[in-house]
């Protein structure tokens, strides 16, 4: 029952609708009558009371004034008055009566409390009492309405010497009456309240029992709860907490044979079963518990009632089953087989790895479909690519799965080779206690490479049916999956066969998807490591190793570069292009190219990710603009290292920060500022520079390496700088610890990694001079530098370094402005460079025969293996780069 608030409670005791109000209404009606008569007759009997006493008083008041001593002699004396009135009014006052009036015989007033009215004549009956009778009598006079006694003054010979009259008005006689009025009102009140207390709590328990509803409801309510309860059919009974029967229904008797009686006798009086008496008194929460009485099977549910107020019982149900039982096998054979599919919807495909997804259709199937299950795969079909073979040419296959209750079963193990003709794509099944498993059996079945003692094997161990359903998706033959049964378990009939086949079917579509993954992430990895450099530069100013790891799922966009550039100096790249699959991969290559071609301008990490930024902006553009996939956003971080100074100056976009291990094992994290990741633009890069001590290791790497499912990236980074710290280790061994404690397993997204040891250049593989603005000091820096070779071993790269030089510093004095300098480097190749502050690049020409100069830089980029310009920010500085050992001759010249 719902529950009522207090005011609408209240509310339905006034409604005449319900039982409860109409009670309350009737209770409260006859009290009100019950007052007020009560209240009428207590008035009627008080006004009766102060009658009789108002006679008794104003009698007695008479007849005492009558007779007190002094009264005859006043009256005989000739001025009554003088003596009567002060003695009259005196008596009036202290008797509470309204007057007191003494008259002579002839009704003449002596007394009055008005003065005025004294010597008139006396009003009213008087007569009887000049006869010698007192009496009392209703008039109105001179006050109005009263009750009047008179009373005769005798003299001693019997004769009337005047009479006395004494009266109470109307009002006087009601002021008396009036005094109980308050008091009944206070009994009628206090009898209200306590009789409306009374009925108020009447109703509302009559309420509650009722529920509200007026006699008209319950009157149908009861009719059709009678109807409800004799007409279903279903078995209802009550049970008390005395364990006796309080209600029962026609199909209660039926199922339990119970007698005509049965309401109100204790269940053991019933002539039930132990067993049925014990549960039903057991007051207990039953649901569906199955109790046989008789030849029938009766569902039983118990639920303790009582709870909303009543008395405390049990409610049984019972349903008869016996029929519905026959039924339920079949239906929860189906729903079994529901619940399996659905377990195979919701267990295979659960990864995109072909051999996990045929072991995942082997586990579902095992045990609650088939004792044995085994799923073989085309050898084609495991690398991802699509199974073809010649009509009626068996298909090679290979042990992919096998799930089995019993570990000693006498099928092909994981890994073995089988065949298929792939001439049927439909299941068939084969009862081996009727058709055996003989060779005419396993060509039926389109099998290949068995042999006969494997055969017996089988028939030996007790499997007596093998349902075989083709893995059959998009056209395609992918593998074969074969049910086995044994033992106890019945064969499989046509219901296994079609619930194979859906099995199957379902598990084909997600073998095929695994393969068609695998295909193309095979692919994207390929690409992706194409894109990658092979091989990295040869070159002493640096120890570089690298590592790179693709995503479990889809490869995406790292990537990482060291690129030579001039004057021993060298650029670190990583980066990592938002997003996984070709696009990313694509994407990472065009980027990776494009720094390529803006790292032999030679420009500052800064203005590099700058012009990258744009370019990145303009694809993005493209790529909109033609309906393709934009660049969703790229971090980069470019560096780059001076062998000779031993600096380092770095920008990033987007991107993680380089750590620094010192020599000594610490680790810094130098202070870099961020930027936008590519493509956003808006924003300027900053570069920071650095000195990197040598024997330090540069540690650049991607994201992927710092974030994972149970750390975020600072804890990442932490634990990275934690995995750095410590001892001194090679380039290699870091990559291997880094990965190794970073990763747990195969990494969620791509990783990058690149690891560098900084070594700087000898001083003695360094010469600089200053050179003179005046033409004439060309041949001391040729003096110089032959001089430099010469100390070195290098005697013969001196004519060639002598020519590049010569034309070199002969531009820079014709040409340039300020200072000039130049400066030899020798690591691997020697590196010639002339600085100076001009902002003026030389351009390489072809001279015609008749011009007398222009040849200079021609004959510097024939006898240079590279050659270039760059700027610096007080000017430039031309540099040519020239193979040891490879020189050209002074024939060549």
């Amino acid at each position: 029952m719902s529950h009522r608030s207090p005011g609408r409670e209240l509310l339905s005791l006034f409604s005449l609708r319900t039982v409860a109000g109409q009670v309350f209404c009737f209770v409260l009606g006859l009290v009100l009558l019950l007052i007020a008569g009560g209240g009428v007759a207590l008035v009627l009997q008080g006004r009766s009371d102060s009658l009789q006493e108002a006679r008794l008083r104003t009698m007695s008041v008479a007849e005492t004034f009558a007779h007190s001593p002094g009264i005859l002699p006043a009256l005989d004396s000739k001025n009554p008055t003088a003596i009567l009135q002060p003695r009259a009014e005196q008596v009036r006052r202290q008797t509470h009566v309204d007057y007191v009036v003494v008259a002579g015989p002839q009704g003449i007033r002596y007394t009055h409390p008005d003065p005025a009215l004294i010597g008139k004549h006396l009003v009213g009956p008087y007569k009887e009492a000049l006869a010698g009778h007192g009496f009392t009598k209703s008039f109105s006079g001179s006050q109005g309405p009263s009750l009047n006694s008179v009373v005769p003054v005798k003299r001693l010979d019997g004769s009337v010497a005047g009479v006395v009259s004494v009266g109470l008005t109307d009002k006087s006689v009601n002021s008396v009456a009036a005094r109980s009025i308050p008091f009944s009102i206070a009994v009628g009140v206090v009898a209200f309240a306590v009789t409306a207390g009374g009925a108020v709590l009447l109703s509302r328990r009559l309420s509650r029992q009722t529920h509200g509803l007026g006699p008209v409801e319950m009157t149908r309510m009861y009719e059709h709860h009678d109807a409800v309860l004799h007409a279903v059919r279903e078995a209802v009974l009550i049970v008390g907490a005395d364990h006796r029967l309080t209600l029962v229904n026609d199909e209660a008797r039926r199922l339990l044979a119970l007698p005509p009686d049965a309401e109100g006798r204790a269940l053991t009086d019933l002539g039930l079963a132990p067993e049925t008496v014990e549960l039903l008194a057991s007051g207990r929460t039953v649901t569906d518990e199955v109790l046989r009485v008789g030849n029938r099977l009766l569902a039983v549910n118990l639920r303790p009632a009582g709870a909303g107020g009543g008395p405390p019982a049990t409610v049984a149900t019972l349903r008869d089953t016996t029929e519905l039982r026959k039924v339920t096998g079949k239906a929860e054979f189906v729903h079994e087989r529901l619940l399996l599919l659905y377990e195979a919807g919701a267990r295979i495909g659960t990864t995109l790895d072909v051999s996990r997804t045929a072991q995942e259709l082997a586990d579902v199937a095992t045990p609650g479909f088939a004792d044995v299950t085994s799923v073989d795969l085309a050898d084609l079909a495991l690398p991802g690519d699509e199974p073809t073979t010649p009509d009626s040419a068996p298909l090679d296959m290979r042990r992919t799965a096998v799930a089995a209750t019993d570990p000693d079963q006498p099928l092909y193990s994981i890994g073995r080779l089988v065949g298929f003709v792939p001439s049927r794509i439909r299941a068939m099944r084969v009862n081996i206690d009727e058709v055996g498993l003989g060779p005419e059996v396993i060509t039926q079945l389109g099998w290949r490479y068995w042999d006969p003692e494997r055969a017996s094997k089988i028939l030996d161990y007790g499997f007596h049916s093998v349902l075989s359903v083709p893995l059959h998706a998009r056209g395609v033959i992918l593998g074969l999956a074969n049910f086995w049964r044994a033992g106890n378990a019945d064969p499989f009939d046509e219901d296994d066969q079609s619930f194979a086949e859906e099995l199957v079917a379902r598990a084909a579509v997600n073998v095929d998807n695994a393969r068609r993954y695998t295909r193309e992430h095979e692919m994207a990895v390929t690409l992706q490591r194409s894109l990658l450099p092979r091989d990295l530069p040869e070159q002493n100013a640096l120890d570089v190793a690298h590592r790179y790891l693709p995503a479990r799922a889809e490869v995406g966009g790292d990537w990482f570069d060291v690129i030579p550039l001039s004057g021993a100096r060298f650029a670190l790249v990583v980066g990592d292009v938002v997003g996984h699959g070709l696009h990313a991969a694509a994407t990472m290559g065009r980027l990776r190219t494009s720094i390529h071609n803006f790292s032999a301008l030679d420009f500052a990490p800064d203005e590099l990710l700058g012009h990258l930024d744009e370019l990145v902006s303009r694809i993005d553009q493209d790529e909109a603009a033609g309906d393709g996939a934009e660049i969703a956003g790229a971090g980069c971080l470019y560096a780059i290292y001076d062998a000779v100074s031993g600096n380092c100056s770095v920008a990033r976009a987007g991107h993680p920060g380089p750590l620094l291990v010192l020599p000594d094992g610490s680790v810094e994290v130098p202070e870099v500022p961020v930027g936008l990741p590519l493509g956003i633009g808006g924003m300027p890069f900053e570069a920071a520079e650095f000195h990197v001590p040598e024997g330090s290791r540069l540690v650049l790497y991607t994201d992927g390496l710092l974030e994972s499912r149970d750390r975020d990236i600072d804890a990442g980074l932490e634990l990275l700088r934690a995995t750095l710290a410590g001892r001194d280790r090679t380039p290699e061994q870091t990559c291997d610890d880094v990965l190794d404690a970073m990763l747990s397993g195969p990494p969620t997204d791509d990783v990058a990694i690149l690891v560098a040891r900084t070594r700087t250049l000898d001083p003695d593989q360094v010469a600089q001079w200053a050179v003179a603005t005046d033409p004439a000091a060309v041949a001391g820096v040729r003096k110089n530098v032959a001089q430099w070779l010469s100390e070195r071993g290098l005697d013969e790269e001196a004519f060639t370094t002598e020519l590049i030089l010569s034309e070199l510093v002969t531009n820079a004095v014709r040409y340039a402005t300020g200072p000039i300098e130049v400066r030899l480097l020798y690591d691997r190749n020697l590196i010639c460079e002339v600085s100076d502050t001009s902002n003026t690049s030389p351009h390489l020409r072809y001279a015609a025969t008749t011009d007398e100069g222009g040849r200079g830089l021609f004959l510097v980029a024939q006898f240079a293996e590279r050659w270039g310009t760059r700027y610096t920010e007080t000017g430039k500085v031309i540099w040519s780069e020239q193979t040891v050992g490879e020189s050209g001759t002074e024939e060549d010249a």
